[in-house]
């Protein structure tokens, strides 16, 4: 019996490597956005459709993480929870949706939105890409520099995420998202993308937090609310931040 589990766990670790390594420099480049816009007084978003959007929410209302990042939620496309949930795939490739999302958020010129999408090919990424800068907006790229190159895109431009942000974090997967094969098994499995880019997202927190940090700026961070006095802390942050927090009312 062939030990997949260690394999993925092998895989994983191996990605999460390739990351630190090959990355660093755009993780600094975009914890610099990142540190900036919240020194500046910014909006922060996260964006990602499907499983993509796991990452986005990994850094919203967290436990050590900071109170101003907000998560852009179109509708349908933000999860899983569709039925049938292949409709939450067609919704990527509408034009129209997600610009129209950002257009009715508070998001103005100087705030961030991180954009996380694996294969960057769709409508939707590209679209909202696009409409975000023109709006002002800073725009992160979190996606797969593998598939521009194995896989045709399905925007009208040609383009793919990449192409349309102003920094762009490699989160190191291959075409099909797949670590592992085995005899029987018709497609490689064993998905890694989500381990990769949350490290990614959380990569550039981490940064962002302790350059503020270092300039003296202390930095809006949740504490846990299942430590003592940890729910009254958080109330308070979002209370002080509110102008800046869109998931509270």
């Amino acid at each position: 019996m062939s030990d997949l589990a260690g394999q993925y766990i092998d895989a994983a670790i191996s990605l999460l490597a390739r990351v630190r390594d090959e990355e660093s420099g755009n993780i600094r480049r975009a914890a610099d956005a990142l540190a900036r816009t919240v020194r500046d007084g910014g909006r922060i978003f996260a964006f990602g459709a499907g499983h993509s959007s796991l990452a986005a929410q990994d850094v919203v209302y967290r436990a050590g993480g900071l109170v101003l990042m907000n998560l852009l939620a179109v509708p349908g496309v933000t999860g899983v929870d569709l039925v049938p949930a292949h409709l939450g795939s067609a919704l990527e490739r509408v034009s129209g949706l997600a610009t129209t999302v950002l257009d009715a958020s508070p998001a103005r010129s100087g705030d961030l939105l991180f954009l996380i999408s694996l294969s960057g090919r769709q409508v939707m990424p590209v679209e909202l890409a696009m409409h975000a800068r023109e709006r002002g907006l800073t725009v992160i790229g979190v996606t797969s520099l593998a598939y521009p190159s194995a896989v045709t895109s399905g925007h009208p431009s040609g383009s793919f995420l990449k192409d349309q942000c102003d920094i762009v974090l490699d989160n190191k997967i291959a075409v099909g998202d797949g670590e592992l094969t085995a005899p029987g098994a018709d497609t490689t499995f064993g998905p890694a993308s989500t381990i990769t880019t949350v490290a990614l997202m959380q990569s550039v927190v981490a940064e962002a937090v302790g350059r503020l940090a270092g300039e003296g700026l202390a930095p809006p961070l949740f504490r846990s609310g299942n430590v003592d006095g940890g729910m009254d802390w958080n109330a308070k942050l979002m209370a002080e931040h509110r102008d800046r927090v869109f998931y509270t009312f």
